[in-house]
């Protein structure tokens, strides 16, 4: 079975992963191998610039790391990146701020602390990514800490790295008592960090301050070895087995971090700022670790607004992490939601997931104060969409209109929940855009903290919401039925360029059946040209230029047609699904058609499934859908 071989190969390449080493042997990997010896800070900056940097449209950078997991927060990762962990693996002051995600529920923090924790186990496992340690210290302390204090300056000018840090209680004994001061006989191990083993990544979870001890934090006696040592300040009759003993070298997360009793807070000022903590009967103990904490906007404004608090504000590094304000990337996170479910064979509709996500931007949004920028326009330019007459700089300052915008709105999680609803429900096998949206207007009566106004808000944003479908649904249906009338578009396209012709050149037209000479047919040209809101004033300049594109396509010698030009395509199509929608509305909604028309139909409704991603299902409900548009 290949899945056996599989398993074999992974116990090799676990195998090759090990190493164990005289201090003496570590110096020569360090000699060769400085980055081996950086710190935590340092080494989750290599992880993620390694996984790949990117640039952004825009300006700004995508990091790869975080691409397959979070979407719409390109903004929020270049300044985690770029202004928390770049100047902390450089050794400057930020390293010793603890790492606070602030944001509404549901906006991605926690996905983002897992995406550190498990990326930096698999790190550990790479070269590039490979840490050692003293073996036996429960802390998997780094093994420079044996270098004394006054060989230090020594060491970092012959290795350029410098030592931070002491020895924890535990290998300071046992390099006296098993090694008798020989540090460069102290055995060092390789180390892969993971959660689960408790080796460099930990968590702490707040509860019931009054049964929750301290010692989750710190470690605890062992009172079953007193007697044997004889004393609680031995090492040996302590457990360094504290979520901050455990998560030295690696990262500790801090869930909730403000709703903890305050004495469980007290060890964070000395661990952020001088790298250490306070632990039983022992003096301050070393650790090198990333502290990453998150909490909501509400908590963390009643958190600063008490003074006494002060000082745990100042070694704060405040990330907000709003959420996501583009359809496209909101499309994103619930595809990657349905993909891990077991409900992946059931067929989403073309517009169904954003149909959704429509509505969850527009209810993070605020309204511009900028005249003709409505929401919708809004929504449109946060999805890189062009608008007209506003440029890339307009999008920025809307951007800096509302600093808190993102930081409410519908949840997220409301949404899958709804989406996961219409999918159960699903007896076609099929979910539309119109299931999804009566789901999520029939699931409002049990969203939490919703008050009538509220309410009444995002009822007229699922409307909204709908009208973007109906637009859609128009355009694929225009779309494909130019297509199965293809000729009758040239021909359309053929008899506006002889009339354009005859207008710009100031001379008549001939009728093909009766061979008079006529004027040129302004009625037909205005109806092509309104079809894309060309004024009256600019009909004339209009037609030049797209005489002048016939001239460059023939000096060029290649022809031209209406496909060429996009608003001109764009007027065609629109003209002649204007002068065919009768066909579409009395035949979607007649029970006995005209065969002929029927059989147009089938073929409209076999290129929705071939060309635009439709199901046979919802290609028909498409087709009744528009029909029914019509004949409104």
């Amino acid at each position: 079975m290949s899945f056996l071989r599989d398993l074999d190969q992974y116990r090799l390449a676990q195998s090759c992963r090990k190493w164990v080493g005289t201090f003496a042997d570590y110096l020569e990997l360090v000699r060769r191998q400085p980055w081996i010896a950086q710190l935590s800070h340092s080494r989750i900056y290599r992880m993620i610039v390694a996984a790949g940097v990117e640039a952004r449209e825009g300006g700004g950078k995508r990091y790869r790391f975080f691409s397959r997991d979070l979407f719409g927060l390109d903004d929020v990762l270049e300044k985690l990146v770029e202004e928390y962990f770049r100047p902390a693996a450089h050794r400057l002051d930020v390293r010793k701020r603890i790492l606070l995600l602030m944001g509404p529920v549901g906006g991605g923090k926690s996905t983002l602390v897992t995406l550190l924790k498990r990326g930096l186990e698999r790190y550990s496992g790479t070269e590039e990514g490979a840490l050692f340690a003293i073996q036996g210290c429960p802390m998997h302390e780094e093994p420079l800490h044996l270098i004394p204090q006054e060989l230090r300056p020594k060491f970092t000018s012959e290795f350029n790295i410098p030592v931070e840090g002491e020895l924890c209680p535990s290998c300071r004994l046992r390099l006296e008592t098993e090694y008798g001061g020989r540090i460069e006989e102290v055995l060092v191990e390789r180390i892969l960090l993971s959660e689960e083993r408790r080796i460099g990544i930990g968590t702490f979870s707040p509860s019931d301050p009054k049964s929750q001890d301290i010692a989750e934090l710190t470690g605890s006696i062992d009172f079953s070895t007193i007697a044997e040592y004889g004393a609680e300040s031995d090492p040996r009759a302590y457990r360094f087995d504290g979520e901050l003993n455990i998560a030295n070298r690696g990262i500790i997360e801090f869930q909730e971090i403000l709703k903890c009793d305050e004495r469980f807070l007290w060890n964070l000022l000395s661990l952020s700022q001088e790298g250490n903590f306070k632990t039983g009967r022992f003096a301050l103990i070393s650790a090198d670790e990333v502290v990453i904490a998150h909490t909501n906007e509400a908590e963390y404004r009643s958190f600063v607004a008490d003074r006494k608090n002060e000082a745990l504000i100042s070694r704060l590094f405040v990330l907000r992490v709003s959420y996501n304000l583009s359809v496209s990337e909101e499309v994103k996170i619930y595809e990657k939601l349905i993909r891990q479910s077991d409900l992946r064979d059931i067929h989403l509709a073309p517009f169904a997931l954003r149909a959704a996500a429509i509505f969850s931007v527009l209810s993070r949004l605020r309204e511009s104060r900028k005249p003709g920028v409505d929401l919708l326009k809004k929504m449109r330019l946060y999805d890189g969409e062009e608008v007209e007459g506003i440029r890339l700089k307009g999008v920025a300052e809307l951007k800096t209109e509302h600093p808190d915008e993102g930081m409410s709105g519908v949840d997220p999680r409301y949404v899958v929940n709804r989406l996961s609803s219409a999918l159960i429900r699903s007896e076609s096998g099929c979910v539309t855009a119109l299931d999804v949206l009566r789901a999520l207007r029939d699931g409002l009566d049990q969203y939490p903290f919703i008050g009538r106004e509220e309410k009444e808000r995002l009822l007229d944003l699922i409307a909204l919401a709908r009208q973007e479908y109906d637009e859609f649904a128009r355009r694929e249906v225009e779309r494909v039925l130019v297509h199965a009338y293809e000729e009758s578009a040239r021909l359309l396209f053929e008899n506006y360029l002889d009339n354009v012709e005859a207008f710009c050149g100031n001379v008549t037209v001939c009728d093909l059946v009766t061979g008079k000479e006529l004027e040129p047919d302004e009625k037909l040209m205005r109806s092509i040209e309104e079809q894309i809101g060309i004024s009256e004033n600019a009909r004339k300049a209009f037609r030049e230029e797209i005489l002048i594109r016939i001239s460059t396509y023939a000096r060029k010698g290649k022809k031209f047609d209406y496909t060429r030009h996009p608003l001109l395509r764009e007027a065609i199509e629109k003209k002649l699904f204007a002068d065919l929608k009768d066909v579409i509305k009395v035949t979607a909604a007649a029970r006995h058609s005209d065969p002929a028309q029927l059989a147009r139909l089938e073929w409209v409704k076999s290129r929705l499934v071939a060309e635009r991603g439709f199901c046979p299902t919802c290609a028909g409900e498409l087709l009744r859908y528009v029909g029914s548009l019509l004949g409104r």
